[in-house]
């Protein structure tokens, strides 16, 4: 396992469609993320970013083509992708019911930690400690942000996947998420979907526009 979370995951896609009712999102998406690879996915709000990104993460079932997952090449099947995946999004709710505590130590037993990441030490992280015992759903949209964002980069997983990472986060909360991400991503694989930010894309080396699929 420590040599595939070094090498990160390679995610390959053939021929890749998606369409809701009669809404064509993309289509003909052949490409190769390889392992270790920082890729922006980029292009305007609505453009289907955060759909090819849950394709990716094997959340949404391509209308057509194939999406293959890989570490040290050998092949993940797609049953087990959700293990070696996380994510950060606008869309994706959190714990509200639970409390910091709660939805941390919850979090945990289903994905586990980076090495020597307790569910404390996450919220001490995200300058969230003082309110271990608060309900989640009581949180400012920037306390839900860094939360998220935590949770996705400190788990221990070979993909990671960030939509819109800096949405809600002040000027500090920015030079946060650079901070935290620089100093977890190593040879993990990151794909981060942007309109075009580099607050966002910082840490990506190679971009990709949606329209081309379109």
């Amino acid at each position: 396992m420590a040599r595939e979370r070094e090498e990160g995951m390679r995610i390959t896609l053939h021929n890749v469609a998606k369409q809701f009712a009669r809404e064509k999102v993309f289509s003909k998406v052949d490409h190769v993320f390889g392992p270790g690879s920082r890729t922006a996915l980029l292009g305007p709000n609505g453009s289907g970013k955060s759909t090819l990104l849950q394709v990716v993460a094997g959340a949404l079932v391509p209308t057509a083509g194939t999406v293959a997952h890989a570490l040290a090449d050998r092949k993940v099947e797609q049953e087990h992708v959700y293990r070696h995946v996380s994510i950060a999004a606008p869309y994706l709710d959190l714990y509200d019911d639970l409390s910091l505590r709660e939805a941390l130590e919850t979090h945990a037993r289903f994905k586990p930690f980076r090495a020597g990441i307790e569910p404390r030490a996450v919220a001490r992280t995200a300058y969230l400690e003082a309110h271990w015992d608060k309900p989640v759903t009581h949180f400012s949209s920037g306390m839900r942000q860094r939360l998220k964002l935590a949770m996705a980069i400190l788990c221990d997983t070979p993909l990671l996947l960030l939509d819109e990472p800096a949405t809600n986060l002040d000027a500090e909360g920015i030079a946060w998420f650079r901070e935290l991400l620089l100093k977890h991503l190593e040879s993990r694989t990151l794909l981060v979907a942007s309109n075009r930010q580099e607050e966002e894309t910082f840490a990506c080396t190679a971009s990709v526009e949606i329209s081309r699929w379109k």
